[in-house]
């Protein structure tokens, strides 16, 4: 195992290396001058070239990208092109919305989920296991932003309830108030990630009802809920934590959209503002931080496949 982790984080760190060089080159090959955010449409050549030099585009291309990796390397991704600011604090700032953002919703949607997936295999043959199927099926299909506007149409606009936009400008230090601002926008990430997430345990759940070993045990006198809990929940949990992995890290990224509907102050509004300014460190910034996270939960989600199947660790230290 130790041999594993090793090998898995030199993967890690190749991995982050190779998306530092996309995200610079891709960003480069964009059309538009970085400098374009500092001038005005009726700027003179001389002023063109001043802020050329002032956001460092005259600069060779391997040049820049030295010392953006010579910044990331002192932990200082830089500063804003347009405030003046240092980008790694407004990223830790937008992050405490982000993160609990991404974090309560994963959480709310996996308890739903793994009731209703398992209900749903279980009791495939009742009338709520086939509704619960059919409104998994209906959820994957419906955008995240729509249900966002349904649920501000009913209840921010229609019952008044809650807001429909906005966050405290006091940040958390109001946790309640902080709460339900976010109310709507985890409701909503967590009623379409649930309705995938329900599919994917749905499926496991199956899998493990008709296999041998479920049924050795229950010839060996355990009770169908026994046999489903003892022997049934690892096995079945070995192919949904890789599917929680990439959900997580989906709903992360996601956020720029359901921060864009309800108006948060986080990581995908700070991308979008960047990207429509051409605010080259904060988008590098953003991208950065959120390719790390992605990285980080794929990682972790690997290390907790093998923790949880001993068929794995078994052929990673080679007895298999």
């Amino acid at each position: 195992m130790i041999v594993y982790l090793l090998r898995r984080s030199a993967f890690l760190l190749v991995s982050f290396l190779i998306a530092m060089v996309a995200i610079f080159v891709l960003l480069r090959l964009l059309p538009g001058d970085p400098s374009n955010a500092l001038l005005s449409v009726t700027a003179t050549p001389e002023q063109i070239a001043a802020a050329q030099a002032q956001v460092g585009a005259d600069r060779p291309v391997l040049e820049q990208f030295l010392t953006w990796f010579g910044q990331l390397a002192q932990f200082d991704l830089g500063e804003s092109f347009i405030s003046s600011l240092p980008v790694g604090p407004e990223i830790a700032a937008r992050l405490s919305v982000t993160i609990p953002l991404t974090l309560i919703s994963f959480a709310v949607a996996l308890v739903v989920s793994l009731v209703a997936g398992v209900v749903a295999a279980t009791r495939s043959d009742r009338w709520y296991g086939i509704l619960i199927s059919g409104f998994s099926q209906l959820g994957v299909a419906v955008p995240v932003f729509w249900v966002g506007i349904l649920l501000v149409s009913v209840f921010a606009v229609g019952l008044r309830w809650l807001p429909s936009s906005g966050f405290p400008r006091d940040d958390w230090a109001d946790p309640a108030d902080a709460l339900r601002s976010l109310t709507l926008p985890i409701v909503t990430v967590a009623l379409v990630m649930s309705a995938s997430l329900t599919r994917y345990i749905r499926s496991a759940t199956l899998d493990v009802m008709g296999s041998d070993y479920l049924r050795s045990a229950r010839a060996q006198g355990s009770g169908y809920s026994e046999a489903l809990w003892r022997h049934g929940v690892r096995n079945g949990a070995v192919p949904v934590i890789s599917i929680l992995g990439i959900e997580l890290a989906t709903t992360f990224l996601g956020a720029v959209v359901v921060e864009s509907v309800f108006g948060l102050p986080g990581l995908g509004s700070m991308l979008l503002r960047a990207i429509e300014q051409h605010d080259y460190p904060n988008i590098q910034g953003v991208l950065f931080v959120s390719t790390l996270v992605v990285l980080i939960i794929g990682f972790v989600a690997d290390i907790a496949q093998r923790l949880v199947d001993p068929r794995l660790r078994l052929s990673i230290s080679g007895n298999r």
